[in-house]
């Protein structure tokens, strides 16, 4: 280690301890004096609104303390006297006032005496609704100020925090402020709709000699009353509630006002107001970060500002100190990552190596020379051959490439594979490969695409697809389709033409043709069922065809005696038309894995063609039997004799649609030798056909015994 090292770290060490706490000293001290700022904000904010809270209940007290005396100063007060007194007050916009009326009080036996004077005083409908017993005190007139008429003759008396009001008021001769509560008025309104309200009363007096009279009550609704109070000495900065005893002593909120900010609160008040002879509770909090010129981000600014360059001091230091050291260290790790990620694209060219030496489709690709960097098994396979010495030139040669008429070279200028390496693209090129590893040929599909070799250079890449069976598949649809449109076809044309015969008998019944009419309708219905029975048998074995290709193989082990003995007692108790009864001979037969729905198939086909192909007349002679040889498979023979197969015919009778020239006259579509070849090859065994010695013909196939792999089997599921 260097000898320079621990000194570097020191002063380094040093630099960074003295930069941070000069740095958060500096923070700390900016962030005291943000504190007291937002401490001073809060406390004139708070005053503020206290202020505006005691200037609005003063001058609602004020309003009443002016309103009653100028309604005792009336000589005579009548309902009439009062209104006039209170109709100034409309236009003085109280918020939350509901409405200012004159209350008078009444003992149980004054109420009567009440009612028939104030009826001459001007409210001639009043109808007191004394509450209880005892004291009362009815409401006899006054003005809505919200727009809501007073309920007259209501007794004020029925509600605890009234009553409480008015009697203070009247004991003390001063104006009172009842506890909060639902003003009596409001109880008709939905609940989602009622206020925490309370009312301001002031005692009315007469005469010279202060005699009692009633009250001036006015009611206020709690946040009509303080919200646009509040919204103005909040200005959206703080959180203000103002709250008031309730008629069970506990604090009630008579109105609350929410700061635009949602921040969190850290400054909070509780000041203590006095309304009359009540004391309401007013608490204040807000966010200091919300308070203008409290909060700020310069400390925080600060700090970072000075905690980066104490950091970028450090590192400067620590580098200029230990520059070579550090150099050595980038060396040693620039060299641990060079040999990373050489591990990690070995590992990239492994796993690509796998997955193209797994995949079905060919790749190739070429460089700029035309000689092949890569070509995976898949290619090689589908080929036949691995690459050739040379390059684009000997390819032809190398590969037999024709075109699809197998015949015409394929010209080397427009192989995929160099066409890509000029730049353009090309699609599923379909081409033939034969030489000696394949002579009957592959069928291929080819893409290829222009690409950049690792050294910079231009090349190629191809995929290959062998599709060869797809294309034998097309070739065998359109036979098939050319087969099954003439074969019924036919029958259709005969349908018609006896259906047509059918009408025109029909026709002759109707004008009375009788017997011979309806003779020539039943022939022609005769021949409409046979055309019918016809195409039947065609689209049914037209179906056979397709599931023995593609149905699923459900292998198990097969007593094949059985199987046989149950077609041959089929076709014995139930022959196909008139003639003689079939004579079978069924020899030892070895059990077999196999299908048994599918194996019953291919016995039935043959036994059916020996016993149709029988010349007429003659009782169809059948011998069926079958042996294990060494290799573990089993061979079945099913003997006749019957007309037999032309020469040269013997292997073309399994080929779809195929009859043989002999067997024209016997009706038939040419597909049952060509299920039982699908079958048969679909169980990893091979059918054949060969002359019976003794006139007829022998056909031979293939299964595996009872007990053996199924590893052969193909279409297995």
């Amino acid at each position: 280690m260097s000898p320079k090292r621990p000194g570097a770290a020191a002063l380094s060490a040093l630099v960074a301890v003295v930069g941070c706490a000069v740095t958060l000293a500096v923070a700390a001290a900016l962030a005291q004096h943000e504190d007291a700022a937002a401490e001073v904000q809060m406390d004139r904010r708070t005053s503020a609104a206290a202020e505006s809270v005691r200037t609005q209940t003063r001058r609602y007290l004020d309003v009443l303390s002016t309103t009653a005396a100028a309604a005792g100063a009336q000589q005579t007060l009548t309902a009439t006297e009062y209104k006039a007194v209170v109709q100034p007050m409309r236009t003085m916009k109280l918020a939350g006032a509901t409405s200012i009326v004159l209350v008078i009080p009444a003992r149980d036996d004054e109420v009567a005496e009440v009612q028939r004077r104030w009826r001459r005083l001007g409210s001639p409908d009043i109808e007191l609704s004394p509450k209880g017993t005892g004291e009362h005190a009815f409401v006899v007139a006054g003005i809505p100020l919200d727009g809501t008429n007073p309920v007259g003759g209501l007794d004020l008396m029925q509600a605890t925090a009234s009553a409480a009001a008015l009697t203070e008021a009247r004991r003390d001769g001063r104006p009172a402020v009842s506890d909060t509560y639902q003003l009596i008025v409001d109880q008709s309104l939905p609940a989602t709709q009622r206020q925490n309200s309370f009312i301001l009363t002031a005692p009315v007096h007469q005469g010279s000699g202060q005699r009692f009279l009633g009250w001036v009550v006015l009611g206020v609704r709690g946040q009509n009353f303080m919200g646009d109070t509040f919204a103005h000495a909040g200005q959206g900065l703080l959180d203000l509630t103002l709250t008031a005893n309730g008629p069970d002593r506990r604090p009630v909120t008579v109105a609350s006002v929410g700061a635009a900010d949602g921040g969190e609160r850290d400054l909070f008040r509780t000041i203590q107001i006095a309304v009359a002879d009540k004391s309401w509770t007013l608490h204040v909090s807000a966010s200091a970060a919300g308070l203008p010129g409290a909060r700020s981000a310069m400390p925080m600014a600060v700090a970072t500002g000075g905690l980066v360059l104490t950091v970028l001091l450090a590192l400067l230091v620590w580098v200029l100190a230990t520059g070579r050291d550090r150099a050595r260290v980038q060396v040693r790790a620039a060299t641990a990552e060079l040999r990373a990620g050489e591990a990690a694209s070995r590992r990239q060219a492994d796993l690509l190596g796998t997955v193209l030496d797994g995949i079905s489709d060919g790749v190739g690709v070429i460089g700029p020379d035309g000689r092949f960097l890569l070509h995976n098994p898949a290619a090689i396979r589908m080929l036949g051959h691995g690459n050739p010495e040379a390059g684009v030139e000997s390819w032809q040669q190398h590969y037999g490439l024709y075109r699809l008429d197998g015949v015409t070279p394929f010209d080397t200028a427009e192989l995929p594979l160099v066409r890509a390496l000029h730049g353009e693209d090309s699609d599923r090129v379909e081409m033939i490969v034969r030489h000696p590893a394949y002579p009957d040929g592959r069928v291929i599909s080819v893409s290829a695409r222009p690409i950049e070799t690792s050294s910079g250079e231009r090349g190629a890449v191809a995929v290959f697809h062998d599709i060869t069976e797809r294309k034998h598949v097309e070739t065998e649809l359109r036979g098939f389709a050319g087969v099954v449109a003439h074969d019924l076809k036919s029958p259709l044309t005969s349908v018609r033409g006896y259906a047509e015969l059918i009408i025109d008998a029909l026709d002759e019944v109707e004008a009375g043709g009788g017997a011979p009419a309806v003779a020539q309708a039943r022939r022609g219905a005769d021949k409409v069922i046979g055309g019918a029975l016809r195409m039947q048998q065609l689209i049914t074995e037209l179906l056979d065809y397709a599931a023995a290709r593609d149905a699923t193989l459900r292998l198990g082990e097969v007593n094949l005696r059985s199987l046989v003995d149950e077609v041959v007692t089929t076709r014995t108790d139930h022959p196909d038309g008139p003639g003689p009864v079939p004579d079978i001979f069924v020899g030892s037969l070895p059990a077999v894995q196999a299908d048994p729905a599918l194996l019953r198939q291919v016995i039935d086909n043959l036994v059916g063609n020996a016993i149709k192909y029988t010349p007429p007349g003659q009782a169809p002679r059948i011998d069926i039997t079958g042996r294990t040889g060494p290799d573990g498979e089993v061979r079945v023979q099913v003997a006749d004799r019957g007309i037999g197969i032309p020469d040269g015919e013997h292997a073309l009778v399994f080929d779809s649609f195929h009859r043989a020239s002999n067997g024209m006259a016997h009706p038939g579509t040419g597909l049952g030798l060509a299920i039982c070849r699908r079958i048969v090859e679909r169980h990893g065994g091979r059918i054949e056909a060969a002359p019976n010695p003794g006139g007829g013909t022998i056909f031979a196939f293939t299964l595996p015994a009872a007990g053996q792999t199924t590893s052969t089997l193909v279409g297995v599921v």
